[in-house]
C-alpha cells in the first residue's frame, strides 16, 4: 500500500523528509488495521473499509485528493483480491504435487508450508506486477474526480472484490458429511477463475485509459479554445493599433497647417488663443496614448496592454524586449507566449499583499534563438503537479477562477514545443521566474503571421 500510494504523494521541490513522513503514516495506518484482522476469521472486509476510512481521513496530510484516495484503495484492494483469485488454480495443482508423496504427518505439514510459500510468493509477485501496471496507467495524465467519473471508474473494481468474495466462498463448502470442492466438481473453472481475473484487470485498466483520454480531448478542447480566443483578441487590437497609426499619419500631415495657424496668432500677439490652441492640440495627442515598439504590432500590442494594466493595479512594469528577426518565428505564437505569462504574471503580483509588486520582461535574440523571461513577485506559495511538472493553479472555488485558468503554461509549453524549444520554471526568494527558449525555424520564406507595424515610416 505503501509503494502504491508513493508516487501520487510525491510533489516537485518537496523534501525527502516529507515523503518519509507520509509513508511511514500510509505504512502504520495499514499495518494497525491488517494485523489485527489476521487475529479475526472473516473480518477481510471490514479491515478493508477500515483502511480506506483512515487513509482518506488523512488525505489533506498525504496531500492526495480525496476522490482519488479513494479511488486508489479500491483499486488497491481489487489487485489484492485479483492476484489471490489468478493463484487459486495454481494452489489447486501445486498442492495435489506437494502432498502426493507425504506418507507422515511431518511431510504433510512441511510440504504443505512449502507450497504455502510457494503460492505466496507466487500471489505477492503478481499483485506487485498489477500493482505497477496501475501507476503507469493512472500516471499518464493528471485529472480532477468528480462523482460521475469516480462512479465509472469504481465500476469495474468493485464488481471484481465482490465477485471474488463470492467465488471465495464458492471454492470449498463443507456439508455434512463431505466437503464441496468447485475445481473437482466443475473442473473447467481452473482455466476460467484466472481468465476471469485477468478480465477484470483488463477491464479496470481500458476504463482508466478510456477515461483519461476523454480528460486529454477536454484539455485540448479547452486549449484550442483559449488559443483561438487569444488570437482572436490579437486580430482585433491589431486593427486598433492600425487605426491609432492613421491617426499618426493624419496628425503628422495635420502638423503644417498646424504650425501655420500657430505662427500666425504669434503674429497677431494673440498669446492667449495660442495658449488655448496648443492646449487643444496636446489633448488630442493624448487620445493616442503610448505604445512600445518592440519590431513587431502583435508584441507591441500585447505588452502595451498589459503594461498599462499593470500601471492601473500599482504594479512597477519594466520589458527589455526586441523582437526576433523575421521569417524564424511566426508572430501569433510569440503573442500567445507572452500574452500567458504576462497574464499569469499580473495575477500572481495581484495575490502578493505586502512587499514590492513588479514585473520584468526580457527578450533577446542570439545566433538561431530566442530567450524570453518573464520575472515577476509572488507570495512565495507554489505546488507543481506531479504528472507536468507545471505550477498548478492558485486560484481556488469562488475565487474567480474558471475551467479555463491553470492552461496558459501547458499553452506556452505546447508553443515552445514547436519551435523544439523548452519552458524552464523555477523560484528565486519571493521572485518567480518563467524562461522559454525556441529555436529559429529553417522556413525559407518569412512566417505568415509576421506582421509589420502599419506606418512604419514615421518611427
Amino acid at each position: 500500500m505503501t509503494a502504491f500510494l508513493r508516487p501520487f504523494m510525491e510533489e516537485r521541490g518537496e523534501a525527502g523528509r516529507s515523503i518519509r513522513k507520509k509513508s511511514l503514516l500510509v505504512f502504520f495506518l495499514y499495518a494497525a488495521v491488517f494485523l489485527p484482522s489476521l487475529l479475526l476469521p472473516g473480518s477481510g472486509r471490514l479491515y478493508m473499509l477500515a483502511d480506506i476510512a483512515a487513509l482518506i481521513a488523512c488525505s489533506r496530510f498525504l496531500g492526495i485528493e480525496r476522490k482519488l484516495l479513494f479511488l486508489l484503495s479500491i483499486l488497491f484492494f481489487c489487485m489484492k483480491y485479483l492476484s489471490l483469485m489468478a493463484t487459486c488454480s495454481i494452489d489447486f495443482f501445486t498442492s495435489r504435487l506437494f502432498l502426493a508423496r507425504a506418507n507422515t504427518p511431518e511431510k504433510v505439514f512441511r510440504n504443505a508450508l512449502w507450497n504455502f510459500i510457494l503460492i505466496d510468493a507466487l500471489m505477492l509477485s503478481l499483485f506487485a506486477l498489477m500493482l505497477q501496471g496501475l501507476v503507469r496507467q493512472l500516471k499518464k495524465q493528471a485529472f480532477s474526480l468528480h462523482i460521475r467519473e469516480l462512479c465509472y471508474l469504481l465500476l469495474t473494481p468493485v464488481t471484481g472484490i465482490v465477485f471474488v468474495s463470492l467465488l471465495i466462498w464458492l471454492l470449498v463448502v463443507p456439508d455434512e458429511d463431505s466437503v464441496f470442492q468447485l475445481y473437482e466438481s466443475v473442473p473447467a473453472t481452473i482455466y476460467v477463475i484466472p481468465l476471469l481475473a485477468a478480465l477484470f484487470y483488463a477491464g479496470t485498466l481500458a476504463a482508466i485509459a478510456v477515461y483519461e483520454r476523454l480528460v486529454a480531448l477536454q484539455e485540448e478542447r479547452s486549449r484550442y479554445f483559449v488559443e483561438q480566443h487569444q488570437l482572436t483578441a490579437m486580430r482585433d487590437r491589431l486593427t486598433q493599433v492600425e487605426q491609432f497609426y492613421d491617426e499618426v499619419r493624419r496628425a503628422k500631415h495635420e502638423m503644417r497647417g498646424h504650425l501655420a495657424n500657430i505662427k500666425s496668432l504669434a503674429g497677431n500677439a494673440l498669446y492667449e488663443d495660442v495658449e488655448r490652441y496648443i492646449a487643444s492640440m496636446d489633448a488630442s495627442f493624448q487620445t493616442l496614448g503610448p505604445i512600445l515598439s518592440t519590431g513587431n504590432a502583435v508584441t507591441d500590442v500585447i505588452i502595451s496592454d498589459k503594461q498599462r494594466t499593470a500601471a492601473r493595479l500599482g504594479i512597477d512594469f519594466q520589458e527589455a524586449f526586441v523582437y526576433p528577426r523575421p521569417g524564424g518565428y511566426d508572430a501569433y505564437d510569440i503573442g500567445i507566449i507572452l500574452s500567458n505569462l504576462l497574464q499569469n504574471a499580473l495575477e500572481a503580483c495581484e495575490r502578493t499583499e505586502c512587499g514590492e509588486r513588479h514585473i520584468f520582461l526580457s527578450g533577446r535574440q542570439k545566433k538561431r534563438f530566442f530567450l524570453m523571461e518573464v520575472r515577476n513577485s509572488f507570495d512565495g506559495h507554489l505546488r507543481f503537479d506531479r504528472l507536468t511538472n507545471l505550477p498548478v493553479s492558485a486560484k481556488g472555488p469562488g475565487r474567480g477562477s474558471s475551467p479555463l485558468h491553470g492552461i496558459g503554461l501547458s499553452n506556452v509549453k505546447r508553443t515552445a514545443e514547436k519551435y523544439q524549444g523548452s519552458v524552464d520554471i523555477r523560484t528565486a526568494g519571493d521572485e518567480f521566474i518563467v524562461t522559454v527558449l525556441l529555436q529559429e525555424r529553417n522556413t525559407g520564406k518569412p512566417a505568415e503571421a509576421s506582421v509589420e507595424k502599419p506606418g512604419e515610416e514615421i518611427w
